[in-house]
C-alpha cells in the first residue's frame, strides 16, 4: 500500500536499525513490537553486508511516550543499533513542503536578455503606466498571501509566527492543489493591529489576494476591515469566511433534508469567537429571521423580532457579552438548529431532546463536539461536526479554494457577501436530490467539480455586484 493510501496515525514511526546477518534477528523484533502494542507496517531492507543487515522498521504507536518506550526496547537487544528515528509528518515537513519553479527556462543569452534586462525593462515602464497590467505581465494575478502572526494556531492557541509557518505552507499546498493558485507565506513577528494591517498594506502590491490565517479574535475583525477599506484586492479571513459558507451550504441541504425554510427556523450558535461571528453574519444575510448567539456567560446576540435589522447591518454591536439573557439550555429549547463552534461535550440529551421536532445539529468543536453524535443521532435528524471521521464534515477546504479563484479570474477588488453566498449555493448544489439525505449534506472536499463551480459562482457575483476589473475569467 502506497504511503497516501495508509491510514493517517500521528505517531507513525520508521526506525533505521542495523542487526546481525542471522536467521531469527527478525522475530526478536516484530516480537518487541507486539509485546509493546505497537502495530506493525512496513519492513524495508536499506543495506545488507556480510555479518550486518540494515533495515526500516515502520510501525504505528499510539503517543510520543509509547513511540520511545519501543525505540527504548530496541536499543536494548543484543547486537543491535538504533540508527535512526523518523516520526513520518515530521519527514514530510522536511525542508518545508512548498518551493518556487521558474516557468520560463533560462538557456540562452537571449533568453535571459528578455527575462531580465535589458528585456524586463519595457515591461516595467508599460507597468508603471498603467498599474493594472501588473496583471496581466507579474505573478501578481495568480498569487495570494497567507498572512498570520500565529495567536491562534488550529487548536493550540497563540504559538507565535514560526510556529505558524507549517499551517500557512500546508493552506498554500491546498491552494495549488486545488485551484492552481500560487500563495505565499507571510507569517508576522508582531500582533500589533497597527503594525500588521500597516505591513500587509505595503506588501499588497505584490499580490492578487490576501489570505488571512490563524489570528486571533478579536483583533482578526479589525485587521481584517481595514484591509478590505484600504486594499483593491480581495482579503478574507479564512478562519471565519471558510467555516461560515461550508456551515450555509451544509444548512441549505440539511434544511432540505428536513423540510424546513430557512427564514421560518430558530438557530442557536454558541462560540461567538471569528468563525462563530462570520456564522451569525452569513445565516442572517442568508434569511435567517430568529437567530440568538451564545458564549461561555449564556445568550448575548437576539437577532430576531424588532433586533434582526440591526443584527443584520452590524451582528458584532449587538453582542451584549457582559448582559446576558438566557442559558445555552433555555435558548435551545424549541431550536430548529443548533451550530457549535465552542468546545466539546458541552450538550446532553435533553438539551436535544428539548429542540423542534426533527432538529440539525452542527457540532463543530474540534477534536470533541459539543455532543458526541452517538448520544445525539437517536434523538436528531441531520447532524453535522468539524470531524472527518463522522458523515458531513464541514470543512473550509470546500470553500476557500474555490472562492480565491473565482476573484482572481476576473480581478475583483473584494470578497462581498453576494460572492460568499453565491459560494455556499455553489456548494450546496454539487449534492443533487438523488445524492441528498441525512449523511450527505455536503460534498467531498476531493470532489474536483466544488472548485470549478464555486469559482464560477464567485466571479460571476463578483462582476453582478460591480467589484470586477474584468467580465470574463482568463
Amino acid at each position: 500500500m502506497s504511503s497516501d493510501q495508509e491510514p493517517y496515525c500521528d505517531f507513525r514511526m520508521t526506525v533505521r536499525v542495523e542487526i546481525p546477518n542471522l536467521p531469527g534477528q527478525f522475530l526478536q523484533l516484530a516480537t518487541i513490537l507486539a509485546e509493546e502494542g505497537a502495530s506493525l507496517g512496513a519492513i524495508d531492507i536499506v543495506e545488507v553486508r556480510k555479518n550486518r543487515m540494515i533495515r526500516d522498521i515502520t510501525f504505528d504507536a499510539r503517543n510520543e511516550a509509547h513511540a520511545e518506550a519501543v525505540i527504548a526496547r530496541l536499543r536494548l537487544l543484543p547486537g543491535f543499533r538504533v540508527r535512526s528515528a523518523s516520526n513520518q509528518i515530521f519527514l514530510a515537513h522536511l525542508g518545508g513542503k512548498i518551493a518556487t519553479r521558474s516557468k520560463v527556462p533560462v538557456k540562452t543569452r537571449n533568453t535571459l536578455s528578455m527575462v531580465y534586462t535589458p528585456g524586463v525593462a519595457r515591461v516595467c515602464r508599460a507597468i508603471a503606466e498603467d498599474p493594472d497590467k501588473s496583471f496581466a505581465f507579474t505573478v501578481r494575478a495568480n498569487s495570494v498571501a497567507v498572512v498570520s502572526d500565529g495567536t491562534a494556531i488550529l487548536g493550540l492557541g497563540h504559538l507565535g509566527p514560526l510556529a505558524a509557518m507549517p499551517v500557512m505552507e500546508g493552506k498554500i499546498m491546498l491552494l495549488k492543489e486545488f485551484a492552481d493558485i500560487d500563495g505565499w507565506p507571510i507569517c508576522l513577528d508582531t500582533t500589533d493591529t497597527n503594525r500588521i494591517v500597516a505591513t500587509v498594506q505595503a506588501l499588497a502590491p505584490s499580490f492578487g489576494g490576501i489570505n488571512l490565517e490563524d489570528i486571533s479574535a478579536p483583533r482578526c475583525f479589525e485587521i481584517e476591515e481595514r484591509l478590505k477599506a484600504s486594499l483593491d484586492i480581495p482579503v478574507m479571513h479564512d478562519d471565519q469566511h471558510g467555516t461560515a459558507v461550508v456551515l450555509l451550504a451544509a444548512l441549505l441541504n440539511a434544511l432540505k433534508v428536513v423540510g424546513k425554510r430557512i427564514d421560518s427556523i430558530k438557530v442557536v450558535v454558541n462560540g461567538l469567537g471569528a468563525a462563530g461571528t462570520a456564522c451569525c453574519k452569513i445565516l442572517l444575510s442568508a434569511g435567517v429571521t430568529q437567530l440568538i448567539g451564545c458564549d461561555r456567560n449564556g445568550a448575548v446576540l437576539n437577532a430576531s423580532g424588532e433586533y434582526l435589522e440591526a443584527a443584520r447591518k452590524d451582528v458584532r454591536s449587538c453582542m451584549k457579552f457582559d448582559q446576558p439573557f438566557a442559558t445555552l439550555h433555555a435558548a435551545l429549547a424549541g431550536a430548529d438548529v443548533f451550530i457549535g463552534l465552542s468546545i466539546g461535550n458541552l450538550l446532553n440529551v435533553e438539551d436535544v431532546r428539548s429542540m423542534a421536532a426533527n432538529p440539525i445539529l452542527f457540532a463543530m468543536a474540534n477534536p470533541e463536539p459539543e455532543i458526541a453524535p452517538e448520544l445525539a443521532l437517536p434523538y436528531c435528524r441531520v447532524m453535522a461536526t468539524g470531524r472527518s471521521d463522522y458523515p458531513n464534515q464541514v470543512n473550509n477546504l470546500l470553500a476557500f479554494p474555490g472562492i480565491f479563484r473565482g476573484a482572481l479570474d476576473v480581478g475583483a477588488r473584494t470578497i462581498n457577501e453576494a460572492m460568499k453566498l453565491a459560494a455556499a449555493h455553489a456548494i450546496a448544489n454539487c449534492i443533487t436530490d438523488e445524492q441528498l439525505n441525512e449523511e450527505h449534506i455536503v460534498p467531498s472536499v476531493f470532489d474536483r467539480q466544488v472548485v470549478r463551480a464555486v469559482s464560477r459562482a464567485v466571479a460571476r457575483a463578483a462582476v453582478d455586484t460591480g467589484v470586477a476589473r474584468r467580465r470574463h475569467k482568463k
